[in-house]
């Protein structure tokens, strides 16, 4: 072969070495740590077959919180709802977008660890949202937002919701104002209105973003850590999977155990991101 013929691997050679090393090599242990009992520090591993992946499937303990990872699935359909109707509202000729713009995609320039400090003061007990609501009249509707089992997850799944919507939202109008404006133009002369011009033409031009959108929203509900760690430390019922394979890991030294749950995870999102696919696959769309 010649060298004009290898120059393209030249190139993609530092990326590829960066992905190898970085993923390919890292979850390849990972699997391999999952066969073994391994505390992470004695030179010595003891192979224990398939015992670790029996154990996350039949221990309740290590499947039960796999639940709680509906609340932030669930609450990623309503932040998908929320990036949306404004990249679409901000997208036409309105005042001050560029503020709001700017205001939607703040949040998520914020380090997690100051909006989980943020918003733990604003939850707990006397904290802001309980002064709002006692300044409008609504004191008997304070609760403990972090402490009730039954609402704790809630807020920190709309404390996820608030951090997250910037991203969907940018990706969404970046989309949106990638179609051509001859199309809207085409579209007023016809007499659609402002839905008609969502349902005919954003909808369909920015069906692979909704499909990546979704994608998002199924890996990231499952794999949330740092919210709810920092927030309640996965106490009250809002131990979430990710939360407790590190904990496994790290506080009762079980690698082998950590890793045969992480493993599970990655074969879950692969599994719904598979079936996501399937359902709205990612076809090109054509506007006419």
């Amino acid at each position: 072969m010649t060298l004009r013929s290898w120059r393209p691997w030249l190139y993609l050679l530092p990326a590829l070495a960066l992905l190898i090393t970085f993923t390919y090599v890292p979850v390849g242990n990972m699997v391999w740590y999952s066969f073994h009992k391994w505390d992470g520090l004695d030179p010595v591993m003891d192979p224990v077959g398939w015992d670790n992946y029996v154990r996350v499937f039949t221990d309740e303990r290590y499947w039960r919180v796999f639940l709680i990872s509906l609340y932030y699935f669930v609450a990623s359909f309503a932040q998908i709802a929320i990036a949306l109707y404004f990249a679409v509202v901000l997208s036409f000729s309105t005042r001050f977008r560029n503020l709001f713009k700017g205001i939607l995609f703040f949040p998520y320039l914020l380090n997690g660890v100051a909006v989980g400090f943020v918003f733990l003061y604003l939850f707990q007990p006397g904290g802001t949202l309980d002064t709002v609501l006692r300044f409008l009249g609504l004191g008997d509707h304070t609760k403990l937002w972090l402490g009730d089992p039954d609402v704790a997850n809630l807020s920190l799944a709309g404390t996820s919701v608030w951090r997250f919507t910037g991203l969907s939202f940018v990706l969404f109008l970046g989309a949106i104002q990638s179609i051509p404006g001859e199309i809207y133009e085409a579209a007023d002369l016809d007499g659609a209105n402002r839905w008609h011009q969502f349902r005919y033409i954003i909808a369909p031009g920015i069906r692979r973003i909704i499909s990546l959108s979704f994608i998002l929203a199924i890996s990231g509900s499952l794999a949330v850590f740092e919210i709810p760690f920092l927030m309640t430390g996965g106490a009250n019922g809002t131990r979430t999977f990710v939360i407790q394979a590190y904990e496994t890991a790290f506080q009762f030294r079980q690698i082998g155990l950590a890793s045969a749950m992480a493993v599970v995870l990655l074969a879950v999102v692969l599994l719904l991101t598979w079936i996501q696919r399937r359902v709205l696959p990612d076809d090109e769309v054509t506007l006419s």
